[in-house]
């Protein structure tokens, strides 16, 4: 680049520099930087847009148009040449914009004298904040030094935004850190909470985005650069030996840390005037736009590793470590893109609630919410990017939904319906110690789930008459490596300990799907729900259930021993699974071992098959239980990770309660124990009409088990059973329209 023209860009960002350290409120500031781009660009117009929404931009801030447009014109995302560079978040650059594909006119800002358009979108790390725009009446297309300029006076902006400087009169997203904002997301975990935002991996702030001695800044890229690629050949080397897989995203982490052109391009902004944060940020942001439009999965999963590497980055420039020496509020709710359930297991029950910007309803994440009944609302789009730690939060699990410092009428009534919740929990614990009769004299057994130790206090506070089902795999999920054989039996044992004397059902592990063990290579597989998973793994790697069994038959030390096999879809897997059992409780004999004084081996059934297995099958299973989460989803064929289709079918279903009876008959005919266990089995209507069916077995969350309790207390079934036997007989789709009328007349 000559001298000359780089001169004037850092003169120009000079001049920035000074701006921003002047005293300015958020509307005037604005004013000055569009007066001084249109002047040192040598164009009559610097306009600045802004989203007033997600799908709308307004004109906050104009040199060159009519001062009466500003706050007042307002487009869509796509509308005119605006619009198109905020839906693109690509340049738009033209000599003739009247004729340029779609152009809109807007009268009210005067600007049909213009001819020349240049906009850039202002971005940070991929999000685009607004547009910035240059016009002039000469008939040219800028040159790329202008166009540079311009982007890096929409970077400053960007910077801006985040700091909140544009807080005061108009102030359209970018005042949005100090406005009430709420978010859709999907329920994880139900329950509701209020608290205050501690992110998990707070944003690196990017306070110099101007450089005062370039040299100085090429300096500190260098040594930063230096450190971050000693620190990834240390990771490497304390790698060597270990997982394939975890070694090749290594060695693509120290590719992208030794990459010449991304140096060369850090260097070249840093030349241009920028800090050297601004330079890593500007690159990030870039690599983020390009990337994430490519459809290629694998370019897509190396955005990650280098977006990793820029955060990690710009920590050492700013020394803003993910300690920031913030302290966690007393009612922390977690805010994170993603995170592991170690990470997770290790903020333990401290935290109020959890919100995810990504994340599935059957992550590892979401497991452990449950576990710890923490309220988690997932894919809550841009709470990362929204939130600031300390902001006020409430969270409501059960619609999925995020109040983002909420104003005093979202707050009255969160608060309202907290109480009335607590009110109600209070109404359950009257009846923790009575059974679930119900009005016609039957008796429904109502068991809890679990997955961790620190579940079971559960176990007599909420008044479950056992464990229905403990999911194992958590144990597994949460290490680095796969637990030794005398450490799962020692859990198991503490498990049984706790219990002290009631029934606990030990799933076996079910991994696979969306629950890969760190130190097990991942499987691709177009449809991974459908695949390789559960029994399946098992039965394919005999060696870790063989492990796993043997560590319960220790656990249980001569005590009643309960086992089920998950996602047992044909009579041949449980013959397998079961194969397997004898031959553990074989050897335990031999070696002296004392033996259960019981043993009852089960099977989940989750895929429809299993209710059209052989006579034989539910003559040998000592017990089976319902897994209705996923029976759901595949008796209907609908993704339960898919929000637009898994809503759409209803557990009320006529058919899929014609189903479940049949299953019941098969089981009442062979003298098989049947209870369903599954988010169903908490949500009370959905209970009373399992318990109409002639389920007489139901486990679930222990939150859930006061209000299911209380409703069988207060229906009879026989009723019910014939409320929901006329809906069926009248061709109705759901019998949920006859069963709530009914209830509402109780």
């Amino acid at each position: 680049m000559p001298d000359g023209l780089e001169s004037e860009s850092r003169k120009l960002l000079g001049r920035l520099r000074d701006l921003m350290a002047e005293e300015a409120a958020g509307q005037e500031r604005l004013d000055k930087i569009t007066h001084l781009t249109a002047n040192s660009m040598g164009c009559e117009v610097c306009s600045i847009y802004l989203f007033r929404d997600e799908e709308t931009l307004e004109l906050c801030a104009t040199e060159g148009l009519k001062a009466e447009a500003v706050h007042q014109t307002r487009m869509r995302v796509g509308e005119g040449l605006v619009g198109r560079v905020a839906k693109s978040g690509a340049r738009v650059n033209t000599a003739d914009a009247p004729s340029a594909p779609g152009f809109r006119y807007m009268p009210e800002t005067g600007e049909e004298i213009y001819s020349s358009f240049l906009g850039v979108p202002i971005q940070r790390l991929g999000e685009t904040l607004g547009v910035l725009v240059v016009q002039s009446k000469e008939a040219r297309k800028f040159i790329d030094d202008e166009v540079y300029a311009l982007e890096v006076v929409a970077m400053v902006l960007a910077e801006m935004a985040e700091l909140g400087a544009f807080v005061g009169e108009g102030a359209a997203m970018s005042a949005r850190h100090t406005q009430p904002y709420l978010i859709r997301g999907v329920t994880g975990q139900e329950g509701a909470a209020e608290g205050h935002v501690w992110l998990h991996e707070p944003r690196v702030v990017v306070t110099n985005p101007i450089a005062d001695d370039p040299h100085r800044e090429m300096e500190r890229l260098h040594e930063a650069v230096e450190q971050l690629r000693v620190g990834v050949d240390q990771m490497l080397a304390g790698a060597r030996g270990g997982d394939k897989e975890q070694l090749e995203v290594l060695e693509a982490y120290r590719m992208f840390a030794n990459s010449r052109s991304w140096m060369r391009r850090m260097q070249e902004d840093i030349s241009r005037g920028l800090s050297a944060e601004a330079a890593v940020e500007k690159e990030q942001s870039t690599a983020r736009t390009r990337l994430s439009q490519v459809p290629d999965a694998y370019l897509r999963e190396r955005l990650h590793d280098l977006d990793d590497l820029s955060n990690r980055l710009l920590r050492i420039l700013t020394g803003q470590g993910s300690v920031t020496g913030a302290e966690m509020p007393d009612d922390p709710v977690l805010i994170a893109r993603n995170i592991g359930p170690g990470e997770l297991l290790e903020y333990g029950r401290k935290l109020k609630g959890i919100v995810l910007e990504e994340g599935s309803v059957g992550s590892h994440a979401a497991i452990v919410a449950r576990a710890l009944a923490i309220p988690l609302v997932i894919r809550a789009g841009r709470v990362t990017t929204e939130a600031l730690n300390g902001n006020h939060i409430m969270v409501d699990g059960d619609q999925g939904v995020v109040h983002l410092r909420p104003d005093d009428t979202v707050v009255a009534a969160f608060r309202d319906k907290m109480a009335m919740m607590a009110q109600a929990q209070e109404r359950y614990a009257s009846i923790r110690e009575k059974a679930a009769e119900t009005l016609c004299g039957k008796t429904i057994s109502l068991q809890m789930n679990a997955g961790l130790m620190a579940d079971l206090p559960s176990l007599a506070g909420s008044g479950a008459e056992g464990v229905g089902l403990f999911r194992t795999e958590l144990q597994f999920l949460v290490r680095s490596q796969m637990p030794k054989r005398t450490e799962l039996a020692e859990l198991y044992a503490r498990v049984l300990d706790a219990a002290d004397g009631k029934r606990v059902v030990f799933r076996t592990l079910d991994i696979g799907s969306d629950k890969v063990l760190p130190y097990m290579k991942a499987t691709d597989e177009p449809n991974p729900a459908l695949g390789w998973r559960a029994i399946r793994v098992a039965l394919d790697r005999p060696g870790v259930m063989r492990m796993q069994l043997q560590a319960l038959l220790r656990a249980a030390n001569g005590r009643p021993l309960s086992v089920m096999f998950p996602f047992i879809a044909q009579y041949s897997e449980y013959t397998q699974a079961r194969a397997e059992m004898d031959k553990a409780l074989e050897r335990e004999r031999i070696l002296g071992h004392p033996i259960p004084e019981s043993l009852e081996v089960g099977a989940m059934l989750e895929t429809p098959s299993l209710g059209f297995a052989p006579d034989a099958f539910f003559r040998e299973v000592d017990f089976l239980s319902i897994g209705g989460n996923d029976l759901k989803q595949f008796f209907f064929a609908a993704d339960r990770e898919n929000e637009r289709v898994r809503r759409r079918y209803d557990t009320l279903n006529s058919s899929f309660l014609t189903y479940i009876q049949q299953i019941i008959s098969r089981c009442d005919t062979h003298g098989t124990p049947i209870s369903f266990c599954g988010e169903d089995a908490g949500r009370p209507v959905e209970a009373v009409c399992l318990a109409a069916m002639g389920l007489r077995s139901l486990s679930m969350r222990p939150a859930s088990i006061g209000p299911v309790k209380h409703l069988l207390r207060k229906t009879n079934l026989d009723e019910l059973r014939q409320v929901i036997e006329n809906a069926r007989e009248a061709g109705e789709q759901s019998v949920r329209p006859a069963v709530m009328d009914y209830l509402r007349k109780q």
